[in-house]
């Protein structure tokens, strides 16, 4: 197995079906299977293309709701877990929107899709407590 990489506010991009950074490397047909996910969840309004979908990390100039990323990078760190003010309002604000949209991921999602979306997605907290 490879080794666990969380992005800045916490999601695990070594599971996320987005992140094609080496070794996670994702197949055209992997890619197209999570941007019809997506939509299917109500993440984007239409199908994008594999380009889009595609991610490779957090970036300073990536487009981040919270802004989490400017945040950790002013701050020189990781992520949100190695903050001295974790958890601030901010990111128990992100924590509380991300949760809000399991419900209805579970319903939507096959089995497999939603523990792929839980383990990637919904376990943020955990991990930035864990690590």
């Amino acid at each position: 197995m490879s080794k666990r990489i969380l992005a800045a506010c916490g999601n695990d991009c070594s599971v996320c079906p987005r992140y094609t950074k080496e070794p996670y490397v994702k197949t055209e047909k992997e890619l197209a299977h999570t941007a019809e996910l997506w939509h299917k969840i109500g993440y984007r309004d239409h199908i994008v293309t594999n380009e889009e979908i595609a991610c490779t990390g957090c970036k300073e100039d990536n487009w981040c709701r919270y802004n989490v990323i400017r945040c950790t990078t002013d701050k020189h760190i990781k992520h949100c877990g190695q903050c001295l003010k974790f958890p601030c309002d901010n990111i128990r604000e992100c924590f509380k929107v991300t949760k809000s949209f399991e419900p209805f991921c579970k319903r939507v999602c096959t089995e497999e899709e939603y523990a792929l979306m839980r383990k990637a997605f919904f376990e943020k907290e955990k991990n930035l407590k864990d690590n």
